[in-house]
């Protein structure tokens, strides 16, 4: 087992080395991979969406990755291949699914959402099941992940059977400016194609991963995983069954790469991954940063050790933007409630503020606020 996460673990830090500033989303995607769930990457063009998985799947030794842009014209052949003329002679529907997504151990679906109801039935439980099926055609996945990505959101009801599909939404944003110096340098590197010695690990050795990962001793975190489930959902976040069921597996995958065979509280830092939509982001952080906050867990995963103090002058800007907006003018119902989630996630950033002074003084902004809120319901 030690052998097989420290190779993991060696791509990961490859993969994070190539693309700087990517650490989060390089942590998720292995975490993932680990689970044998499916990412979902959301951000503008020209943030290395598609390089990162390109890359992670070149890591896999004796893996065949299959990578395509749907359009909304794209038919289930370019996907699943075309239908065997051979075969068909002989009166047998069959699909040759020779060097397609049927047969590929790494799948990257860019633009999921241009999705047609043509190839949508069969990519859901490709997704879900991992299985292939078309007419009588019946064919168990070989794939370690699916990663879909999109510069949108759906929009359309239709589309969000897919999007529930994706267990984690990975935010993939422009690097801060302080990085930049350093992404240019290694976007440089990247792109003269100079040779850097590439860590291998095997798909097979993946797939033992994934079998130890459903072993994991998930009791310790029990009770807060139940009761932050139930948290989030009179947060009026969404959070199906079938959802609540599956995150248990991304959280026995970030327990099994820090090599540990059980669950600790930090684990649930994977739940901060979990949005619908741009505003849940926030309120999901400091949701889960206040429940993590108290394992002190020497073994943690990295990422959830990048709950840090937050800086008073940032939180206190942030505040006075919010104070702006409500004191602007008229706001929708929908507005108001995304300003006033806004506010209860700069509570709970304001609750970690070293500073006394500075803590007195931002939380008595936050309540002048609230009491504002309150004076107009």
């Amino acid at each position: 087992m030690t052998q097989n996460i420290n190779k993991l673990n060696t791509v990961l830090n490859y993969v994070k080395d190539t693309f700087v500033g990517k650490n989060d989303v390089v942590d998720l995607l292995g975490i993932c991979m680990l689970a044998r769930e499916n990412a979902f990457l959301y951000g503008p063009p020209g943030t290395a969406k598609s390089a990162i998985v390109r890359t992670l799947a070149k890591t896999v030794k004796d893996g065949k990755n299959f990578e395509y842009l749907l359009t909304r014209f794209t038919e289930p052949n370019e996907i699943f291949g075309p239908f065997d003329i051979r075969k068909l002679k002989d009166g047998e529907l069959l699909t040759n699914t020779e060097g397609m997504m049927p047969e590929a151990s790494m799948v990257f679906l860019d633009e999921i959402f241009n999705a047609n109801s043509a190839i949508l039935n069969s990519l859901l439980t490709a997704l879900n099941e991992k299985i292939f099926k078309r007419g009588k055609e019946t064919k168990n996945l070989p794939a370690l992940m699916f990663v879909g990505a999109s510069n949108v959101l759906p929009e359309d009801e239709a589309l969000n059977a897919l999007f529930d599909r994706f267990l984690i939404r990975i935010n993939v944003d422009y690097v801060h400016p302080d990085l930049l110096q350093q992404v240019l340098l290694a976007g440089r590197k990247l792109e003269n194609n100079i040779d850097t010695e590439t860590p291998e690990i095997l798909s097979d050795e993946i797939r033992e991963l994934q079998s130890l990962c459903r072993n994991i001793d998930l009791k310790p975190i029990y009770e807060v995983y139940l009761n932050t489930i139930i948290s989030l959902r009179n947060t009026g976040i969404a959070i199906s069954d079938r959802r609540a069921v599956k995150l248990q597996n991304l959280i026995a995958a970030s327990a099994l790469i820090c090599g540990r065979n059980e669950a600790i509280l930090s684990d649930l830092w994977v739940l901060k991954h979990i949005w619908d939509t741009e505003e849940q982001i926030e309120i999901l952080e400091g949701i889960i940063n206040r429940t993590i906050e108290k394992d002190e867990d020497p073994k943690s995963h990295p990422q959830a050790l990048q709950n840090k103090t937050p800086n008073p002058e940032e939180v206190m800007k942030d505040v006075k933007i919010l104070i702006d907006k409500w004191d602007g003018g008229t706001l929708s119902f929908e507005e108001q409630n995304v300003i006033k989630d806004k506010l209860r996630y700069l509570q709970t950033r304001c609750d970690w503020i070293r500073n006394p002074e500075q803590k007195q003084y931002i939380q008595k902004e936050i309540e002048s606020l609230w009491q504002k809120i309150l004076q107009t319901v």
